[in-house]
């Protein structure tokens, strides 16, 4: 009787299942960034264990325009200020909060 082996693993020796587990958040755009994307929102999907680095890096490469905006906008996870190095989980929002200027 032949064996069939069912591949647990990828080409990096990582099982299958992780290549599977991914959260989706909310992306908030707030003034520069909502010109220069043209949204107020957009649902994002990225892999398990992403941080919020992660997310503006999908982001750039989805809306390139925001290179320009890049280096002094702020972010809030879930309502409170965060760094790029947080972790982003399952339905949260992440708010893209460029410097605002006006008189």
């Amino acid at each position: 009787m032949d064996t069939i082996k069912i591949k647990t693993e990828n080409i990096n020796g990582k099982p299958l299942e992780s290549e599977c587990s991914c959260v989706k958040i909310k992306i908030l755009f707030f003034a520069r960034a909502r010109d220069l994307t043209g949204l107020t929102e957009m649902p994002l999907e990225l892999s398990s264990g992403s941080t919020t680095r992660d997310c503006l890096n999908k982001l750039v490469a989805k809306f390139p325009c925001l290179e320009e905006i890049r280096g002094c906008i702020v972010l809030a996870l879930n309502e409170e200020y965060t760094t790029e190095d947080s972790v982003v989980k399952e339905k949260d929002e992440l708010a893209i909060i460029p410097p605002i200027s006006g008189g």
